[in-house]
């Protein structure tokens, strides 16, 4: 019997999601389990990666469970994941060694400072293609390695073993295959952009043993079988969370580029097989690879915080009641009241990269109510984008037409036609939202003969919802400048008033 379905899963910052979707590439079914945030000091985020496979088990068999399917109904699994997120196991009982140190976490800023210092530092963007910062993955396993007693020993030998999330999905589903796709291992600062493998410059720098890596693999090819519930189903498909989505997006060609809203925001740009080197803040990353095929190449801007700006604004400050009322609040005012929120909460990502960096409120005045603030929120978002989309424009001689979006953000109406506004180009949604976990579900698929090729994923793709431009460009770019002018009061903050992390005594 011929499969029905592919199945992603879909491992995020906050949760996990197991998705089944069909040959029209349509959602049939979806489960979800949230895990816990671990915060352990000011600017620490960790994650139990035990927790998170547990999870993965649980809504495999819950998805699979909702429309009566086995095994044998899957076509392939493929696995989007949360990506410079990692975690080190031991290779005999595959247990963690301690939690997975998340994405977004700053403990390693202080070093990461003093390797901007170190001999060969100006090395580390021409190799890996990014920017020396505690926001990727080696500094974080340099920690790893460093504060915990006996594990570089360990590493050495061969004992433990280091992966970003989908290389420990892989590993339990698969029963002990350890392996990582070019786009996960693009986003480690231990791969060599070009030549697609680990860099001996890299390890020797950042001080890891090689016995510790996984084998690097392309993003689209069978590395395994299944395991328990998917026993015998190919696991056929890695993609870092935000390849996925520009996978998903149908964004296959030169020149196109989707941007997802969700805790940060990230803008992808495809730029085909030629490796585009910024000189404007912007990472190049590998976008996907099809085995056997050359890698295509991505310039990203990453946004640390959009989502989850809101996130505080309804947690944090206690503003409203759930992240959908931001819209209705923000529109009981016609404009920000010339307030600007820059939320350089975990400091200023793409195009700046100023860890040091901390968050403002500029512009207050008696004048400013909380509908104000809540138009000055969504407004972040929009104005972050377009510093992201200017740096693509000097970086590349591609000239976006037309941005595709998705992620929870996109359900607010007033910040997208204000994205489309700030950009000054249409902003187009697709039918399927999900399009991270659609995004592994083809190349799981295409990988396996589900889908015959990139064409036929096309004419997958269907416009739900489109934003044309409206602002007039006097004023775009007279609200830029004022946004210009509030993100140069984050900057230098750390560095001029001590380090908030060692003042603050944990909770």
């Amino acid at each position: 019997m011929k499969p029905r379905f592919v199945m992603a899963i879909d491992q995020g910052t906050t949760s996990t999601r197991s998705i089944l979707f069909d040959h029209s590439g349509q959602l049939v079914a979806v489960a979800q389990l949230e895990h816990h945030q671990y915060f352990p000091r000011p600017g620490w985020l960790e994650h139990d990666a035990e927790e998170i496979w547990r999870n993965v088990d649980k809504v495999v068999n819950r998805v699979l469970g909702d429309v009566g399917a086995t095994a044998t109904d899957i076509a392939a699994v493929g696995i989007a994941n949360q990506r410079e997120t990692i975690v080190i196991w031991e290779r005999k009982t595959g247990k963690p060694v301690r939690r997975a140190i998340v994405w977004q976490d700053t403990r390693t800023d202080a070093m990461v400072e003093e390797m901007l210092r170190a001999p060969g530092a100006e090395q580390i963007p021409q190799l890996s293609g990014l920017p020396l910062s505690s926001y990727f993955s080696a500094p974080k396993l340099r920690w790893m390695l460093d504060e915990t007693p006996g594990l570089r020993e360990r590493a050495q030998r061969g004992e433990v073993l280091f992966g970003t999330m989908e290389s420990w999905l892989i590993w339990n589903l698969t029963g002990g295959v350890h392996v990582t796709d070019v786009t996960n291992a693009s986003r480690t600062m231990l791969m060599n952009i070009r030549t697609l493998e680990w860099d001996s410059h890299l390890l020797d720098f950042f001080g890891i043993p090689a016995a510790i890596l996984p084998e690097i693999r392309g993003s689209l090819e069978t590395y395994g079988t299944g395991h328990g519930p998917l026993q015998g189903v190919p696991i056929a498909a890695a993609l870092g969370d935000q390849q996925a989505a520009l996978f998903g997006q149908t964004c296959f060609s030169a020149g196109e580029a989707k941007c997802t809203y969700g805790t940060g925001s990230f803008l992808l740009l495809n730029t085909g097989t030629e490796l585009v080197a910024s000189t404007h803040g912007l990472l190049t990353t590998v976008a996907y690879q099809i085995a056997g095929e050359p890698a295509h190449y991505a310039l990203e801007g990453s946004i640390a915080i959009t989502g989850s700006l809101v996130q505080w604004f309804r947690d944090g400050l206690g503003l409203i009641g759930s992240a959908a009322e931001i819209e209705t609040l923000a529109r009981t005012v016609d404009d920000n009241g010339g307030c600007y929120i820059v939320p350089a909460f975990y400091g200023l990502f793409a195009p700046h990269w100023r860890p040091e960096a901390r968050g403002v409120i500029a512009g207050l005045t008696s004048y400013i109510t909380k509908g104000h603030l809540a138009r000055a929120v969504l407004e972040s978002t929009g104005w972050q984008t377009r510093e992201v989309l200017d740096a693509m424009n000097a970086d590349s001689s591609l000239r976006l037409k037309a941005l595709k979006v998705d992620g929870g953000m996109t359900s607010d109406n007033l910040l997208m036609q204000f994205v489309a506004d700030v950009l000054d180009v249409p902003v187009v949604r697709p039918m399927v939202a999900e399009t991270v976990s659609l995004g592994a579900g083809y190349a799981a698929g295409l990988a396996v003969g589900y889908w015959s090729d990139l064409e036929g994923l096309r004419r997958n793709w269907h416009l739900a919802a489109e934003w044309l431009p409206e602002m007039d460009q006097e004023r775009r770019e007279s609200e830029f400048r004022n946004w210009t002018y509030a993100v140069q009061l984050t900057l230098d903050w750390t560095s001029k008033v001590g380090n908030a992390t060692t003042r603050v005594k944990s909770r």
